[in-house]
Parts: structure tokens; sequence; C-alpha cells
């Protein structure tokens, strides 16, 4: 490219850069644009924070690559990079591994990046990120044009801080007088999906208020980490968060549990003791399956609702207690209400601010980030090289119903993790995960059929009606408790028993 062809570009690209957008969609132009000015086969803008690379924005990657953090103490060229306040390239035969290997977009899922390079972005004098350019082929970055190279990473440069600065202005209109909100990678939602857009909208218009949210979702959907972020984002957020799980809350400790009590409250109460409730005072408390709590249980939660007071067992005296009450559930609680399961009153008073956390289903490409983050995690647990998935892999998980939605995901990418780290595998530059590492059969993507009746009356042989329907009912039993992550009380719910008969059944199928 001439000098003036590509001062020509240099301006088209500010122009385009310059109209309203969001910080992830400038930084996905800016990535198209590189490619287009510098030949390369992959590219990627990661921020440096808490000692992680985190990609933003790539561009000929695996889309997995979003979701995945690259620890600089583990990736010995992005340290190289992030230490260097020039260009790094590295020589096709460099014998470092290369972060991306078997990331790059190719219907070779074992192809390795031969040609690379990156740069350290700073802003104020700080090490803000690198910028990465890969290319399949030795030596294609021989000719590129320092000069130009160098405009480009200041235009770079100035593009992230200006999307920065845009951020930041938005969220202080936003949040006003309220300390701004900093993610943290351990707790981050990853999802770039519709749905995980609007979610994020919702719990940024509700957490800085102090109004009772109810979280709904099914099992699995990452409840618990709506209600963290939730949070902190809150104006609570430098205060105490205290979880309660009320499915494991049995009805003869769940008063004592929640408002505590005094000294011989009951046999057994041999000291006071301080409730969930008076803990969370000045913060937020959290109620993880609010469905599961009894009648009585929620007749008294719903006083402390009503005016802010707790009343410890065996204690006459009231305390008061300042708290932001979220609650989740995977069950329809207005269907609860009707069937008198769960007290009417109390539904309205935690369902200030309803919010609905999709399933995994509903997300989309959203599988394969999550699938990234998970195979870093196990990486790193385990001790292995760098996993990749193939192609048939992604389009598995693409194409799975994942009943027990990211819980499910995580536990599967784990076992896959775990039975491919062979002492042969640890070997190699980067492990493969193909369809067969993965425990997607056919049958679990499709609902169970009942038996075809018009094959089973054909059959001469003689029937037995009871082991046949046991057999059937301990098959689709099996296959709930799965799809359920062994919750009992779940799937006594999706089979429509009443917890104490299916205990029962249970014990008669043996399958307890």
């Amino acid at each position: 490219m001439t000098t003036s062809l590509f001062f020509t570009s240099l301006i088209s690209i500010v122009a385009d850069l310059s109209i309203h957008m969001s910080a992830e969609q400038r930084y996905q132009r800016l990535l198209q644009h590189l490619g287009r000015i510098f030949p390369c086969d992959a590219s990627a803008l990661l921020k440096f924070e808490n000692h992680s690379l985190i990609p933003l924005a790539v561009n000929g990657l695996s889309e997995d690559t979003l979701g995945r953090r690259f620890i600089v103490s583990e990736h010995p060229r992005l340290a190289r990079i992030l230490a260097s306040d020039q260009a790094v390239r590295f020589a096709a035969d460099s014998d470092l591994p290369d972060p991306y290997d078997g990331l790059i977009e190719s219907d070779d899922d074992q192809l390795l990046v031969h040609d690379c390079m990156g740069v350290t972005l700073f802003i104020d004098g700080e090490p803000w990120g690198i910028l990465t350019l890969d290319a399949l082929t030795p030596g294609t970055f021989d000719h590129i044009d320092p000069m130009e190279l160098s405009t480009f990473i200041s235009l770079t440069t100035a593009t992230v801080k200006a999307a920065g600065l845009i951020t930041s202005l938005e969220q202080r209109v936003r949040y006003a007088t309220q300390t701004l909100f900093k993610d943290n990678t351990a707790q981050n939602m990853i999802g770039d999906s519709d749905c995980m857009k609007t979610l994020r909208n919702e719990i940024s218009i509700v957490a800085p208020s102090d109004l009772a949210v109810l979280i709904l979702g099914e099992t699995g959907v990452g409840k618990e980490l709506v209600a963290q972020r939730i949070h902190r984002e809150s104006n609570r957020a430098d205060q105490v968060m205290v979880y309660v799980n009320c499915a494991a809350l049995p009805e003869s400790i769940a008063e004592s549990e929640l408002f505590g009590h005094v000294k011989g409250a009951f046999s057994g109460a041999i000291s006071d003791r301080t409730g969930k409730f008076e803990l969370a005072d000045g913060g937020t408390i959290f109620l993880d399956e609010i469905g599961e709590l009894p009648l009585s249980i929620q007749a008294k939660l719903l006083r402390t609702l009503q005016n802010g007071e707790i009343q410890r067992v065996g204690s006459d005296r009231q305390i008061k207690v300042n708290l932001r009450i979220i609650a989740a559930t995977n069950r329809n609680l207005q269907q609860e209400v009707s069937a008198g399961l769960f007290r009417p009153d109390l539904y309205h008073r935690l369902a200030v601010y309803p919010m609905q956390v999709p399933a995994l289903r509903e997300r989309g490409k959203d599988v394969l980030l999550l699938a990234g983050a998970f195979l870093e995690k196990n990486q790193q647990r385990l001790g292995i090289k760098k996993l990749r998935l193939d192609q048939d892999a992604k389009q598995a998980l693409l194409a799975y119903h994942w009943p027990g939605n990211i819980r499910e995901l995580e536990h599967l990418l784990s076992r896959a993790a775990l039975k491919s780290a062979t002492a042969e595998n640890r070997q190699a530059d980067f492990i493969t995960l193909s369809l067969a590492y993965l425990d997607i059969m056919p049958a679990q993507s499709r609902p169970l059929n009942p038996p075809d009746f018009n094959t089973v009356t054909a059959s001469l042989a003689p029937i037995d009606l009871k082991n046949a329907v046991d057999a059937f009912q301990r098959q689709l039993i099996q296959q709930q408790l799965a799809a359920q992550q062994g919750n009992i009380a779940a799937t006594a719910r999706m089979l429509g028993l009443e917890r104490g008969n299916f205990h029962r059944l249970l014990k008669r199928l043996a399958l307890t």
C-alpha cells in the first residue's frame, strides 16, 4: 500500500470509528480495518486486568476466544509483548508456545500459528493492554511498513482511550453520585446475545435502588451470579451480602437460621445466635430457592418485609434491620400462589422487580464464549496445555438443548478436559476436544418417548405389565434427575409429584 493510499484509508477509518456505537462494536470495527491494511489471518485486542489479558474483540479467531482469560505468567509470548514498549515479533521457529494455536478459524483445527507479532497499548503512560496479529504463513509480516504500523497503533490507542471516556461518561450520567462499579473478572457475566444485553441493562436499572428483586430462571442458569452483580452495582456494594439456601433449611430450624434465637429458647439453644437477617443488616440478603420455604416461615418472613423488624426465637424484643432483599427461584411462583403453596402477599412483596434469566438454549453462540472460559479454567486446574474444541464439538454444543443450562455445560467440559488429559495428549502443543470427549448423546437431546404400544402388542411374548411400567418410570426419573443435576425437589416438581410421594417412589424403584 502506498503512503498516500494508507493515509487516505486512515482518514476513512477515523470517520467510521467516529460514529456512535458501543465500545465492543468500536473495537471489532477497528480489527476489521486492521485486517484490510495489514496482512494477517487473525487479530485480537486484549485488556490487561488482574494479571490477565482479557479479549475484548477478535477477528479470525474462534468465538470461544472471547470467553477465555489469558493469565500472563502462563503465556510467555504475551508476557514478552506486555513487557516491551516496542512491537514484538516472534520467529516462525520460536520455541515459545503461541496462545492462539488451534484457535484460528479454519477447516483444519490442527493449524498452528507461524507468524506472530504484538504491541502493548499505553494509556497515560500505563500499559492498558495489547494488540496481536497472527498469520499461518511464515514471513507474512516481513514487509509491514514500521511507520504505517506505528501510525495504526496510535489510532488504536486513541480509539481505546476515546471508548473508555465515552463509557465512563455514560456511567456517570447513569449513576450520578454513585461510585462506579468495576467488573470483577471472577464474577463476570459472559455473553453477547441480545437477551444477555437486556439482562445487563435491567441490572443497571434496578441495582442502584433498594427495590426487592425476584430472579426467575431454570436450574443452572446463573441466578446467584445475577444476584451478586446486583449487589456489586448497588449502593450497598461495600457492605456484606448474606446467602441463604432456602431449599436446605429444615422447617424445624428455619426460623432460628433466618432470625436467630436467644439462649434457652429451645432444647440445645445453649447460647444466643444471630440470624441471617441480622447479619445482613446494612447490606443485602439473597434468598435462593425462595419457593422451597414452608408456609409457616413465609408468614414470618412477610412480617420482616413489611416493617423491617425481626424477632429472635424466644425473645420479645424487636430488632430493626436495614437491608435489601434479593430472592431467586426456579419455580413458577404465580402458579404456586394459585395452588395455595406460596403466600400471595409475600409474592407481591418479593416481586417488586421480577427479572428473568434466560436459559442457555436461548443464548445462541454464548455457549461458545462460556465454553472458552470453562476450558481455560480447566487448563489451569488440571495443569495441562491449551484445550481447543474442533468444529464438530462446537456444532454439538450449539445444537444441544442444555436442560441443565450453564452448570451442565461447565460439568460436561470439566469431564471432557479430565478425559483428554492423558500422558500422550499432555505432550502435544494443544489438546483438541472432539465430539467423542463430550457426553452429548442424541438421546439426551430428545425427550423420552413412550413405548410403541402397537409394536408391544404385536409381540407374541407375554408381557409383565408391572415390570414394564416400573422400567419406564425408572428411565424417566433417571433422565429428569440428570437434567435437574440430582435435585430431588426440582425433579418432583417437573414430574408433578408431591415430594413425599416422590421419595417413596424412589425407594420402591431402588433409585435411592
